[in-house]
């Protein structure tokens, strides 16, 4: 993922189509690389400090083409199947005074789920599961940011899948690196029937994992 810091005041940005623009070895002090990567929860270059109206909280875009979404889900009880999406828009806006301030806003197209094999993934945009006609996005709300221990992190948020908003708990694992990038990894299970997805053919697993990560 690669993050773009805003110019913008943070409470004046709303989700938009992201554009890339190239770093040039721009660097950013440790301490905030340390605390934006773990936000980001992704493999990041980061752009270098920007104007914020507020001496304490920056915002930073969040590259839909540097992301990847993945998740996994037992299919027939002894085989995965695993899948991607594309990020469609997204967030960060850190509060350097307090992390738990700092907020993480995604949206993801369920469109874009992608298992290499056409026809499953048609079935799965269908009302069967994803419903992209009625439900053509994805969205996670960070709700709390907090430090378990060390570089371990737990980011707690509101995921809506095909309209249903539940509480979901991100578990992060990652550090700073020199240069500018880190590999975080962060994970968090669900059950897709919390989210109406009841179709039950094919002894398709009811756990679904979800990672973000190179």
């Amino acid at each position: 993922m690669q993050l773009l810091q805003s110019e913008r005041a943070p409470e004046s940005i709303l989700p938009a189509p992201l554009h890339d623009r190239a770093f040039k070895g721009a660097r950013v002090q440790r301490e905030k690389r340390f605390k934006v990567v773990i936000l980001a929860l992704l493999v990041v270059p980061l752009a270098a400090p920007g104007r914020c109206s507020s001496a304490r909280a920056s915002a930073w875009e969040l590259d839909p083409v540097a992301t990847r979404i993945a998740f996994s889900v037992k299919n027939l009880s002894v085989a995965y199947v695993d899948g991607t999406f594309r990020l469609a828009s997204g967030r960060v806006v850190l509060d350097a005074g307090d992390l738990s301030r700092s907020t993480i806003e995604a949206v993801i197209d369920a469109g874009s789920v992608d298992t290499d094999e056409p026809k499953r993934d048609a079935h799965l945009r269908s009302p069967d599961f994803l419903d992209v006609t009625h439900y053509p996005t994805i969205a996670f709300q960070s709700t709390r940011i907090e430090q378990a221990d060390g570089d371990h992190w737990k980011v707690t948020g509101n995921l809506t899948l095909r309209g249903t908003t539940r509480p979901v708990v991100l578990d992060v694992q990652g550090s700073p690196a020199e240069g500018g990038h880190a590999s975080p990894h962060a994970s968090t299970t669900i059950d897709r029937r919390d989210f109406g997805i009841t179709y039950s053919g094919y002894a398709v697993g009811k756990q679904v994992t979800i990672t973000l990560g190179r």
